[in-house]
């Protein structure tokens, strides 16, 4: 079984990105073979700045490391070292639909959120598929969010076998949905453009200040809380406390009696708690670039050695080669 998963070098990584994505990734580099990219060609839709993107592209490298990515385990490389996927993205345009780009709910989503729109952004979904079926994927785990690219995948692959004859290992999505969505500090789901996040590395006092600005409600500490499941401290200490814990915090905002300032001191100490390890490691790994870009460079030599089996494949298909 290979599985394949990505993330965008398009700023620091926070909660969101941990448990969305990070942390079921690492679990499943133990449950078959795992490819893992950091996907810098994609965050060129809209990041702009160069020297961000490099800056970027190691912190992702040093956090998914600290985190618990064995790269004895898992092959990780960056997108853009891997240059078969870019010709495999234009083979897969030329049997791409239109209107199946046109339906894509991430793209009208930033548009209305007034992000400039751009081919590299309504074509995603084409390039997505690329770093998808390059490698033969089986399992790619997806966010709930991202659930219709990976079926744009499929539509495209099976579009492209019904022509060419079958080419493409159609894969299957993989959704945790008990942590398909973590919400951010203001009530939306994190994301780096809600600028709601907190941060998996983040600096002591700005996460805590982050922490303590939780948007809650005016109710005061003595007012029983029925709705304590849907209070936002509540769902976040979920993720990083241990159950029990997390259960005796919600029984006591549900019964009346603590406040809200005390449960997100809770909170940023039981988050604190949680990566304590993984900054001790991240922290060793700073000290040693050198080790970092040699995984990056062994990763994405192995990476190439599958992709462009694939890519010989779909250019012979095809009629190209």
């Amino acid at each position: 079984m290979r599985i394949l998963s990505g993330i965008q070098p398009s700023g620091a990584l926070h909660l969101g990105n941990y448990f969305g994505m990070m942390k079921p990734a690492i679990e499943l580099q133990d449950k078959g073979e795992a490819f893992y990219f950091i996907a810098d060609l994609h965050s060129m839709t809209s990041l702009f700045n160069a020297d961000e993107r490099r800056r970027n592209t190691i912190e992702v490298a040093l956090d998914f490391l600290a985190c618990g990515l064995d790269p004895s385990k898992a092959v990780f490389f960056k997108q853009s070292d891997v240059p078969e996927v870019t010709e495999l993205t234009w083979l897969l345009s030329t049997v791409t639909p239109m209107g199946l780009l046109e339906r894509g709910h991430s793209y009208k989503d930033k548009i209305a959120k007034g992000i400039s729109p751009n081919h590299g952004l309504f074509a995603y979904p084409v390039l997505m598929a690329a770093d998808i079926l390059i490698y033969d994927s089986n399992i790619v785990p997806v966010g709930q969010d991202q659930k219709q690219h990976l079926e744009m995948t499929r539509d495209i692959a099976e579009k492209w076998n019904r022509i060419y004859g079958e080419t493409f290992v159609l894969p299957e999505p993989l959704i945790r949905e008990e942590v398909a969505e973590v919400p951010g500090i203001d009530g939306q789901k994190m994301s780096k453009s809600y600028g709601n996040t907190i941060e998996i590395f983040g600096d002591e006092a700005v996460v805590r200040k982050k922490i303590m600005s939780i948007v809650t409600d005016s109710r005061p500490p003595e007012v029983p809380k029925p709705d304590a499941d849907q209070n936002l401290v509540i769902r976040l200490l979920k993720l990083v406390a241990p159950p029990q814990d997390a259960k005796e915090y919600e029984d006591r905002l549900r019964a009346g009696g603590l406040g809200y300032g005390k449960l997100k001191e809770a909170l940023f100490d039981y988050y604190w708690a949680y990566f304590a390890e993984a900054r001790k490691r991240r922290a060793e790994l700073q000290k040693n670039l050198d080790y970092v870009h040699a995984v990056l460079r062994d990763g994405a030599a192995k990476a190439r050695a599958v992709a462009r089996g694939v890519l010989q494949r779909a250019r012979k298909a095809c009629g190209i080669e």
